[in-house]
């Protein structure tokens, strides 16, 4: 990945005010350590076109069949970003349009479902995704949504799967997660989703920079529709794809076009096409050897992290509970932590005691870390820093009486902003974080 800046002359000649906070977000990721699992550093090559004229054109429909003129370099470009799909996961057929992952989840389930029709997805608090059939998403206020859930292990219970399918019998069964720590075997969601007849649709975007890499099972020979998004671990612009396997079609020689009509004008309308273009140049990049490389770093990083933390990861993602430091504690450990200089999220764990907005653990992980370089001694390094900050939360437990909490966590952010020993940290993570560049910035 090329590490060569940005050129911003222009725009800081001419809108100083954006040019500034450009800059200050380039010293905030330069200089702390990005640690949230769904985020990641793109190369100089993909910023470029993802800033490219391509912005200006309006492409309505697909290759060949677009809505206005002047579109025969569009036709070509995402022609090349699907052939470049195609060939990486070994489908079909792929839609490279959806603006982002949520969008194309919405897609999806347009596509195979009707409203009122019942999905099924890994519940919020175990792990799984909004779109997946969480209270207040789409998933559940257009459609049945009925939640699995993991068992005392963290792990999918598959038995309490199995029986709420046979009890629900879904139209579409998600296999996804956004804060799972463990490998899926989609073995058995196939054998599940052919005993009630369910379409089985992977949304596999956290991990499909390991499934590249051949750290994790790819999805492909088990689902009708793969959805990745193309940023995370896959480390292109923010955007998805759409993937059709040959289970898929086999089964419905009609899922293409039904996919495509979900799309547009089902929920989008014309596509992004310096996004599109941005997403080929990350599938060139993820078919190089050195992809394969990185991918499977990022998988050894986060299993050292996780040891080191006092839990496992099977995957780029590490859910630490801070049950041991006190009650409804993740808030604070991602507030104290992002005063340290570490960026990490609040999240819930299984079986959460508190709430989800007060959630009871954190969520981070090593895709951004593992592209700046860095190894198994710096994650040794870094979770000493994580313990050592997080030893600065104790004492400080939410307040069991609701109506307490919001102002308990003001006042906690004013005290802990100005902690010396955690400022210490932030000091020494600017100095180390010097050693490991981000593509794009000097």
């Amino acid at each position: 990945m090329a590490k060569n800046p940005i050129n911003y002359s222009a725009l800081k000649k001419n809108s100083p005010k954006i040019y500034k906070l450009i800059k200050k977000e380039e010293k905030r990721q330069k200089e702390g350590l990005e640690m949230i699992p769904s985020e990641n550093y793109v190369s100089v090559e993909v910023l470029q076109a993802l800033g490219s004229i391509l912005t200006n054109k309006y492409s309505e429909g697909f290759p060949g069949r677009r809505y206005y003129g002047g579109n025969d370099v569009i036709d070509e470009i995402e022609n090349y970003a699907i052939d470049l799909a195609k060939k990486l996961f070994k489908v079909p057929e792929a839609l490279v349009q959806p603006y982002s992952g949520s969008p194309a989840n919405l897609i999806v389930t347009m596509a195979v479902c009707k409203p009122g029709d019942v999905v099924m997805g890994l519940s919020l608090v175990s792990g799984g995704h909004l779109t997946h059939g969480a209270n207040l998403s789409f998933s559940s206020i257009f459609y049945k949504a009925v939640n699995y859930s993991v068992g005392k292990d963290w792990k999918i219970d598959f038995d309490e799967l199995e029986k709420l399918a046979v009890k629900n019998k879904p139209k579409l069964i998600w296999v996804g997660t956004t804060a799972y720590p463990f490998k899926l075997d989609y073995a058995k969601f196939r054998k599940i989703a052919d005993k009630v007849g369910a379409v089985l649709v992977a949304d596999c975007s956290h991990i499909t920079g390991l499934i590249i890499a051949g750290e994790h099972e790819s999805p492909v020979p088990y689902c009708d529709i793969v959805m990745t998004t193309t940023h995370k671990t896959l480390r292109g612009p923010r955007g998805a794809m759409i993937l059709a396997t040959d289970i898929g079609l086999k089964k419905d020689p009609e899922l293409k076009t039904k996919l495509e009509r979900a799309l547009i004008p089902g929920a989008q309308g014309g596509p992004h096409n310096h996004q599109t273009a941005a997403i080929a140049v990350s599938l060139e990049e993820a078919l190089k050897p050195s992809f394969r490389t990185y991918g499977k770093q990022i998988a050894k990083n986060a299993a050292v992290l996780a040891k080191e933390l006092g839990t496992v990861s099977e995957t780029h993602l590490v859910l630490l509970p801070l049950t041991d430091y006190g009650y409804g504690m993740g808030y604070q450990a991602q507030y104290a932590l992002e005063t340290a200089g570490i960026t990490v999220n609040k999240n819930t764990i299984p079986g959460e005691p508190v709430s989800p907005f007060y959630p009871s653990g954190i969520r981070l992980g090593t895709p951004a870390l593992t592209t700046r370089g860095m190894k198994k001694k710096e994650m040794i390094k870094i979770a000493s820093w994580i313990k050592s900050a997080l030893e600065e939360i104790r004492g400080h437990d939410t307040p069991k009486e609701k109506e307490l909490r919001a102002q308990y966590i003001k006042d906690f952010k004013k005290k802990i902003s100005g902690n010396k020993n955690l400022l210490s940290i932030k000091r020494e993570i600017a100095q180390f974080s010097q050693k490991f560049p981000v593509p794009g910035i000097d």
